[in-house]
């Protein structure tokens, strides 16, 4: 089995096959490459974003420093421009701030759907025409 095989059929919020979202840094509730999700994934690892030195900042600020390597977790620490399953409702606020990321729809889990909206998934879409 490789990285992204775990998704037992999980969808995209465009109904299609969840596609991966990144394996440099590997990301993922279970470090699959995909926003797969389950009952055990209380914060919804659904939306995968294409980070900014904003919304870094931003999470930063707001109590979760996506930046700096934790080696005792084995986390990289984050920069702009990688790709990383964010939790829904941690996107939801930056949305509301108007420091949301940019969403790969194909790699975003349909479970976000439950707390984000698509409309407002779509208008921050990197891969939709």
């Amino acid at each position: 089995m490789k990285p992204g095989d775990m998704g037992g059929g999980q969808r995209n919020v465009l109904g299609g096959p969840l596609g991966s979202c990144s394996e440099k840094p590997m990301t993922g509730f279970f470090r699959d490459g995909c926003c797969n999700t389950s009952d055990e994934d209380f914060g919804s690892h659904t939306v995968c974003v294409l980070l900014t030195a904003e919304f870094l900042e931003f999470s930063k600020a707001h109590g979760n420093d996506l930046s700096t390597p934790r080696p005792e977790f084995g986390f990289p620490g984050l920069r702009p421009g990688d790709r990383w399953c964010l939790c829904a409702a941690r996107w939801r606020e930056a949305l509301h701030a108007g420091r949301a990321p940019r969403v790969v729809l194909n790699a975003t889990n349909e479970a976000a759907l439950l707390i984000v909206g698509l409309d407002d998934l779509k208008r921050h879409a990197v891969d939709l025409n």
